[in-house]
């Protein structure tokens, strides 16, 4: 704090950025230990992966094929199992039985990352080992030679314990659903410290559950995505699906905690509109990409433009969007999905007007890092795998993520 006629004195302001003071970085206490790792946050971890595990094998769901493999120098298609949708539904009836109990999370938090970071460690080491076995389909990019970029990126392509697909069930399992329940977890924290829970705080748990609601609602959906057809499971992915995405996305609750900045209800309202908007505008372009990609001939799609380019990978000849959402712009999901991301920061305040602060900002800002990585990484994929034909359908579409603009 200092007064109006204080100007002369800016040398402690200096490195004074609205919402973060750098200087009290100097003095942070180091967590211990104890704190980083416990083994009631190993069990919490544990006993969540587990029945995580139980209800894919138990609950009822259909059998879907994935991908052919041909591309990936494999032979057929995989089948998968698609209960994921249950599953939710099911984890969220047992996180809301143990109502208050789910504090826990928050004071554990960094114990139980620590534990989904070894346990990543764990898993990826596993799956190093076994990518040797005889017959393991490789992935293209994870046998180098190179053992350290070999399990970082992963050397496996689709690894399983019998029927029981790993990659596909980290992708969308503990580590989404866990989000969803490290946010009841914050909720009940606050609950528990104030007798309330705040319109923030509300808001946050209901976008970012319908949110994962949706993935777990589309389940099918990831079998075409990268993840699933080209990129090999290794400490990257594990460690991404399985502590990453649940700890670091789940920090605008976990924030609200003790910092909530009591927005009014006009300002809830209007950033529960832009979530909507960014939630529509994700959704519609998925559904429209993936029933395509299943059915070119449905009626929702079949009235859609396509440019046909030769796959120079199988020889074959690929239909490429350049109408409908697709046609305003090559990446127009991933400005719905950062619109999103946007929004659920914005419910913690804004750290240049308020008293907000930047970290709970740490969200958008690497999303939209990463998305600008995984657009060039898919525009120099698909340069290869259409050559010329990409070139072409960039004249077509050529805007990124806002069409008009960028």
């Amino acid at each position: 704090d200092h007064d109006d006629d204080d100007e002369d004195h800016h040398d402690d302001e200096d490195f004074k950025v609205p919402g973060i003071d750098l200087r009290v970085l100097s003095g942070m206490r180091l967590p211990s230990p104890s704190e980083l790792i416990s083994s009631r946050a190993c069990a919490i971890f544990g006993g969540w992966f587990t029945w995580q595990v139980l209800l894919e094998r138990i609950l009822p769901g259909k059998v879907v094929e994935g991908v052919d493999l041909a591309a990936a120098g494999g032979k057929g298609r995989l089948k998968y199992r698609m209960n994921g949708h249950l599953a939710f539904w099911t984890s969220i009836a047992a996180l809301g039985a143990c109502r208050d109990r789910l504090s826990v999370l928050y004071d554990e938090f960094p114990a139980i990352a620590g534990a989904s970071i070894l346990f990543s460690f764990g898993l990826s080491s596993y799956l190093y080992a076994t990518s040797f076995t005889e017959g393991a389909l490789l992935a293209k990019g994870g046998n180098s030679g190179n053992p350290i970029y070999d399990f970082f990126i992963g050397r496996e392509l689709n690894p399983r314990i019998g029927t029981f697909d790993l990659k596909q069930f980290c992708e969308l399992r503990p580590g989404l659903i866990g989000w969803v329940a490290l946010n009841f977890g914050m909720m009940a924290k606050q609950y528990q410290n104030t007798g309330r829970v705040s319109g923030s705080m509300a808001l946050v748990n209901l976008f970012q559950g319908m949110y994962v609601w949706d993935s777990l609602y589309q389940e099918q959906a990831i079998l075409s995505t990268m993840d699933i057809t080209t990129d090999g499971f290794g400490y990257m992915l594990a460690f991404g699906d399985l502590a990453w995405v649940p700890f670091t996305y789940s920090m605008q609750a976990r924030y609200l905690v003790d910092h909530d900045p009591n927005l009014s209800p006009l300002s809830l309202a209007a950033l529960a509109l832009c979530s909507i908007g960014g939630y529509a505008i994700f959704r519609a372009s998925n559904s429209e990409k993936d029933q395509f990609r299943r059915d070119p001939s449905h009626p929702k799609v079949k009235d859609l433009k396509v440019l046909e380019v030769k796959n120079y990978q199988t020889g074959r000849t690929s239909s490429l969007l350049v109408s409908g959402w697709w046609g305003l712009a090559r990446k127009i999901n991933y400005t719905g999905d950062w619109l999103m991301a946007w929004m659920w920061s914005t419910t913690t305040g804004c750290p240049v007007i308020s008293k907000g602060s930047i970290l709970p900002y740490f969200y958008p800002i690497y999303f939209a890092i990463l998305l600008i990585h995984r657009a060039g990484r898919d525009d120099h994929f698909c340069s290869e795998k259409y050559k010329e034909g990409w070139k072409e359908y960039k004249k077509r579409v050529p805007y990124l993520f806002v069409p008009y603009l960028f």
